[in-house]
């Protein structure tokens, strides 16, 4: 392993602004860069051109990487969402961010694990690897042995990452603001607010081992999932232990057959319409790093639990009578169901209704179609991206969803995402239908 990965991660609330400071200076000159290039060649740069190049994503995403804690978590958030919304090179520089944090050097974790279990740390253990298995914005991973031969692995938190919580999300909000890629009139303090307190909640290992064990018992005898279980002695609110479970990352099982891709991705689907539908909780981070797969076993290994929270019986709701809109082709209802679960306000659907009328026609006769839907069949991405550029050039009609709709749609939207990149073929009208009584 080369040391260039292992980096001290900046606890102090000055190092963190300053890197803050870094990136905005980095991707300031790389949009004047940009632009003078355009004029050079004779165009009229766009302020969203000089600002969304592949090298300020790139900037972006090493930066972010350094820093770890809420700043990558936001990054991460938004690498998925993007979906199919921007350039493909964009997207796969920042898709980097799912699984690209650096390690904390062995001096800074072993102040961390002396903080935790003291000075003779070490001896609760008959071997405990240096090296992380993983890493991500929260914290990173390492496989141990117990004394009784127990396999286990040891999620430990970055140093200050829940103390710069507040901070990093602001930071964030303040760098957007900077770039004018939000209009002035929009309001982002009730999403920053739940920003702030699902990232507490993920900081906090105590409630992540209680979530892991609810879902575990959600899926107990299911054999389609392997859920770890906590290893109480050895956990607190900056160190979670669990037992270790074997398997590859998700991404190896592209190389399977269909038939064993299509099991798995319907597994993983199914699951998210049973969270919804059925459990009403739900693990919202999708992030494909929090999947492994078991090739022997056929299982998915599911990881992660900091995100996973109630969904409201009210969005629920709203969800089911959206489906059942889908499902009976209805326009109409379609319309006043993504009213209620608030994707679009009453002003923007007023204002562009031929634009959703047209993304609505298209959405209904590729994903109604009966019989095996195609996750690879991309061809109506560019339609609808059409009429999305036509709302999305209207700034003052731009709308942010209640945070319980923008959690659970993230969950929807990242699985889907998976499903595309393993090309996989699912009734998926017939698993709504069932899912939603109809």
């Amino acid at each position: 392993m080369s040391n260039d990965r292992y980096r001290r991660v900046p606890s102090a609330r000055l190092s963190r602004l300053a890197s803050f400071g870094q990136l905005a200076g980095g991707i300031a000159g790389g949009m004047l860069a940009e632009g003078a290039r355009r004029l050079a060649a004779g165009e009229r740069p766009q302020l969203s051109d000089m600002l969304l190049t592949p090298g300020n994503a790139l900037r972006l995403t090493e930066q972010l990487s350094r820093l770890r804690g809420a700043a990558m978590k936001l990054g991460q958030m938004i690498s998925l969402d993007a979906g199919d919304l921007l350039p493909a090179e964009l997207t796969a520089i920042l898709a980097r961010l799912r699984d690209s944090a650096h390690y904390m050097p062995p001096s800074q974790l072993n102040q961390v694990l002396i903080g935790e279990w003291g000075k003779d740390w070490r001896k609760r253990f008959a071997r405990f690897e240096a090296t992380p298995i993983a890493a991500a914005s929260i914290g990173q991973v390492h496989r141990a042995t117990l004394p009784d031969g127990r396999v286990v692995a040891i999620k430990v938190q970055y140093p200050g990452v829940a103390a710069s919580i507040d901070a990093d999300v602001d930071n964030v909000a303040t760098l957007l603001r900077l770039s004018t890629l939000l209009p002035d009139s929009l309001d982002i303090a009730p999403l920053l607010a739940e920003a702030k307190q699902q990232l507490r909640e993920e900081a906090d290992y105590v409630r992540e081992a209680e979530q892991m064990r609810h879902y575990g018992a959600l899926l107990a005898g299911n054999p389609a999932f392997v859920v770890p279980v906590p290893v109480a002695e050895l956990s607190g609110e900056r160190v979670l232990a669990m037992d270790f479970i074997p398997g590859a990352p998700i991404d190896t099982l592209e190389s399977a057959d269909q038939a064993t891709r299509d099991a798995a991705m319907g597994a993983l689907l199914g699951l998210v319409l049973r969270e919804l539908f059925e459990f009403g909780f739900m693990q919202t981070d999708p992030n494909f790093a929090n999947y492994r797969w078991q090739a022997d076993t056929g299982r998915v290994v599911l990881l992660d639990f900091g995100a996973a929270r109630p969904v409201p019986e009210a969005t629920t709701a709203a969800y089911r009578r959206l489906m059942h809109a889908g499902l009976a082709e209805d326009p109409a209802a379609l319309k006043a169901a993504l009213l209620e679960v608030g994707f679009v306000s009453p002003v923007t659907l007023e204002r562009h209704a031929p634009a959703f009328d047209a993304m609505i026609a298209v959405l209904i006769q590729h994903l109604g179609r009966p019989g095996l839907f195609e996750f690879a069949d991309r061809s109506f991405v560019a339609e609808v991206r059409r009429s999305v550029e036509t709302v999305a050039a209207d700034r003052a009609a731009w709308h942010i969803p209640p945070a319980e709709t923008l959690f659970v749609q993230r969950k929807v939207s990242g699985t889907a995402l998976l499903a595309v990149r393993m090309a996989a073929r699912l009734p998926l009208r017939d698993m709504v239908a069932e899912a939603v009584g109809a």
